[in-house]
């Protein structure tokens, strides 16, 4: 399996997007900051990108592969960023839909050039606006979490679970999940039949087991 970190947009020609397409080691699992989906806070951040060229970038990604799931980083209440520039980022939080991301507050760093610009944003505007933010990402990924119930992926499984009899693993996009099994498997790709899902991860049990099709529906609201 490959992955890498991160891809700058910048960084993302037209090889390494090829390359989702042809690599099939490569997971379907893409990294791809944005920060903000307001031209002018972008131009502020000294980013190389304006939103429609990520909006742009995120088609020939999906093109190349269509089951690529994409995660970000968002940074609210730049110096500067109006309301106008916070319902940009929204707006383009709603055009992607990410699978995953990070989000912060805007916090100066002594020496910087963002330290000593005008417009600093109060602390409190900047809560309300990582609140907002952050609840329609964790609607998108419960969202992406839930599509997978019913699905097979091949896990890595990585280390032994909390619980007893527990192993965890990784899915192609990144998820943990968690099925009954014993550490004989740790290390071992096997494909699993989701069955649940809660917000940050899934579980299942290997898909030569895996319950019929009811139980999988009466099963998929159940938290991981």
């Amino acid at each position: 399996r490959i992955r890498y970190t991160t891809s700058y947009p910048s960084e993302m020609d037209h090889d390494l997007i090829s390359a989702h397409a042809e690599v099939p080691q490569l997971m379907p699992y893409l990294h791809l900051p944005v920060q903000s989906g307001s031209d002018r806070v972008l131009e502020a951040m000294n980013r190389r990108h304006s939103a429609a060229e990520y909006l742009a970038l995120v088609d020939k990604i999906r093109a190349a592969r269509p089951d690529i799931a994409l995660s970000s980083d968002f940074i609210v209440g730049f110096p500067g960023e109006n309301r106008r520039d916070f319902e940009a980022t929204l707006q383009l939080v709603e055009q992607v839909g990410f699978a995953q991301a990070y989000s912060f507050k805007y916090s100066a760093r002594p020496g910087t050039p963002a330290a000593a610009m005008p417009y600093q944003i109060e602390e409190a505007e900047k809560s309300d606006r990582l609140a907002v933010l952050q609840q329609l990402l964790t609607a998108q990924q419960r969202a992406f979490n839930a599509a997978c119930v019913g699905k097979d992926f091949d896990i890595l499984f990585e280390k032994p679970g909390r619980a007893a009899n527990q192993i965890v693993g990784r899915s192609p996009y990144l998820q943990p999940v968690h099925i009954e099994g014993t550490a004989e498997l740790i290390g071992d790709i096997t494909k699993v039949r989701i069955t649940a899902h809660g917000a940050n991860s899934l579980s299942g049990r290997p898909a030569d087991r895996a319950a019929p099709a009811h139980d999988v529906a009466i099963r998929a609201g159940t938290p991981a």
